[in-house]
């Protein structure tokens, strides 16, 4: 018998049908696959272990809601929800079930998301040194900044010292000292480019992550579905891959 989760799709844009290819591939089986023509329903016995999606933020609520009820394991790959991660943390404290969530679930890009921290820590050390963020995506994505660019924010604004703001939007004139710019960009086919820019007069550093296709999200998800299986609780992708690295 096989010991891989038994997986539903939530979700069949771009990322449900690559995870639904690469899973297939892995011998995983797909119980089912539920987009806006098949939703999630209350009164249906599912077969599946693990819920796996990439849907959008206003319907991440309800999704977690009706999962939870039904006693499934979540894998939550979807960004722009973050207002209501309490309300999400509850449901599934209450409901004992499991729960990870991230906001890029590349595994490249989270060893991305330890190299800015460091690169970060070690500005504190120097003097006159400046450091901002741009990300670039397709045109049909629906949040801007990218989840995943908030969270580089995130990291950058709890390391450095002098950065205290981050600010999303266009700045018309001079920038504070203590803001953080994190600028975007939409259009093409972009599926995912991040840069860090560490700057000075002397010299300066870009760190950047590129995402080739959505087979990295798609194969950190399966990654984040056989460890729930096992487990229960509300975690972050991080907090999986520190069981990994650390």
């Amino acid at each position: 018998m096989s010991s891989l989760p038994k997986i539903a799709i939530v979700g069949y844009g771009n990322m449900g049908k690559e995870i639904e290819a690469l899973a297939k591939r892995d011998g995983y089986i797909i119980t089912d696959v539920f987009d806006l023509n098949n939703p999630l329903r209350d009164n249906v016995n599912y077969e599946f272990d693990v819920a796996i999606d990439f849907t959008f933020p206003d319907t991440v609520l309800k999704n977690v809601m009706i999962l939870a009820e039904h006693k499934k394991s979540i894998v939550l790959g979807t960004t722009g929800w973050y207002d209501y991660k309490k309300e999400v943390k509850e449901i599934v404290e209450k409901n004992n079930v499991g729960l990870v969530w991230g906001s890029n679930f590349s595994i490249g890009m989270q060893m991305f998301f330890r190299i800015t921290k460091e690169a970060s820590r070690l500005m504190n050390k120097v003097e006159n040194f400046d450091i901002m963020m741009h990300e670039m995506h397709h045109a049909r994505k629906k949040d801007s900044p990218s989840g995943t660019a908030v969270s580089l924010a995130n990291i950058i604004i709890e390391q450095v010292a002098s950065k205290t703001k981050i600010e999303k939007n266009a700045i018309d004139g001079q920038i504070a000292n203590e803001v953080l710019h994190v600028s975007s960009t939409r259009g093409g086919e972009v599926t995912g480019r991040h840069t860090v820019y560490i700057d000075s007069v002397s010299d300066s550093i870009e760190l950047t992550h590129r995402a080739k296709n959505r087979s990295g999200f798609a194969l950190g998800s399966l990654t984040a579905a056989n460890w729930i299986n096992k487990n229960k609780g509300f975690h972050s992708f991080d907090d999986l891959l520190n069981n990994i690295w650390n």
